[in-house]
């Protein structure tokens, strides 16, 4: 049976707060693997260019919503 419990929670799940919570971990996780990539020998340059590259759009995807969220502009 749904509830209004489950409306909250559903809209919860796709707030911009969540969001951002998601992105943040991705990029941590993102971070963490490339810095074990570049620690391994021979050295996948192809691949660590394509999760650096993936790394620095989910940085702007961050700093956009964080934007949206708070709205005032980053020092």
């Amino acid at each position: 049976m749904y509830t209004p419990d489950d409306t909250i929670l559903d809209s919860n799940l796709h707030s911009p707060e969540r969001q951002l919570i998601e992105l943040r971990m991705e990029h941590a996780d993102l971070d963490a693997m490339i810095d074990r990539l570049a620690e391994q020998s021979p050295l996948d340059e192809l691949m660590l260019r394509r999760l650096k590259k993936r790394r620095l759009a989910l940085r702007d995807q961050i700093a956009r919503l964080e934007f949206d969220i708070d709205g005032k502009e980053p020092a």
